[in-house]
């Protein structure tokens, strides 16, 4: 029978690696998005507009649109680092804690209190994480934010909003869930986990790291 602790990791894996595509295409907005590309004949006469390969977005000599693809770039760096302060967090979860159902959710905090090291060290992460995270919503933001013109100067068709709002907005889902996730850790003195369905929050210690019972020898 496979082990608790190996299931959890496999799972927060796979969620991992689907959201990886989301993440990819919801920052390097100036690559994924339809946009315009024109083609003239040798009197500059327009011939016909298309829509742009990745290719042609990428090689754009236009400066906004270069600055524009470095800054996506850059957010997706801080992607990067804010997604290994995540994993890292949730596999110490995993190994330190557990989930038990018959237990409160809130019952880590009191629990916790006996084993020191391990309830200085779920603080510090909780900490970092939400503010790598508040970096990386500023950051995002202002990606959006610079896609506003390349959008206005090189709409195709409607295609180029419905990509934008929808790229954009399954990484605004994945921003607000781990805002809730890391607001209601620190807050509350928890851990919340950011993979399991429904938040769910590690509550009691991992049975292979429980201290021995003492018992009184009469």
């Amino acid at each position: 029978m496979f082990d608790v602790d190996l299931i959890q990791r496999i799972k927060v894996s796979g969620i991992f690696l689907l959201q990886i595509y989301k993440i990819t295409t919801g920052t390097l907005l100036t690559l994924f998005i339809p946009q315009k590309c024109t083609s003239f004949n040798n009197s500059t006469q327009l011939l016909d507009t298309t829509i742009c390969s990745l290719t042609e977005n990428y090689e754009n000599n236009d400066i906004y649109h270069q600055k524009t693809l470095y800054w996506n770039i850059f957010t997706m760096t801080i992607f990067v680092g804010y997604y290994l302060i995540e994993l890292y967090r949730e596999n110490w979860s995993i190994q330190y804690l557990d989930i038990d159902n018959n237990k409160p959710d809130n019952s880590l905090k009191e629990i916790i209190k006996e084993y020191k090291s391990l309830d200085v060290k779920m603080d510090r992460m909780n900490r970092y994480y939400l503010y790598t995270l508040n970096a990386t919503i500023f950051t995002y933001f202002i990606n959006l934010l610079l896609m506003i013109k390349i959008i206005k100067n090189d709409y195709h068709s409607s295609s180029t909003l419905s990509c934008f709002f929808s790229f954009s907005l399954l990484v605004l889902m994945k921003l607000y869930n781990s805002y809730t996730v890391a607001t209601q850790s620190v807050k509350n003195d928890k851990m919340m986990s950011a993979y399991m369905s429904e938040f769910v929050s590690f509550n009691v210690i991992d049975k292979d790291h429980i201290k021995p019972t003492r018992t009184n020898k009469p």
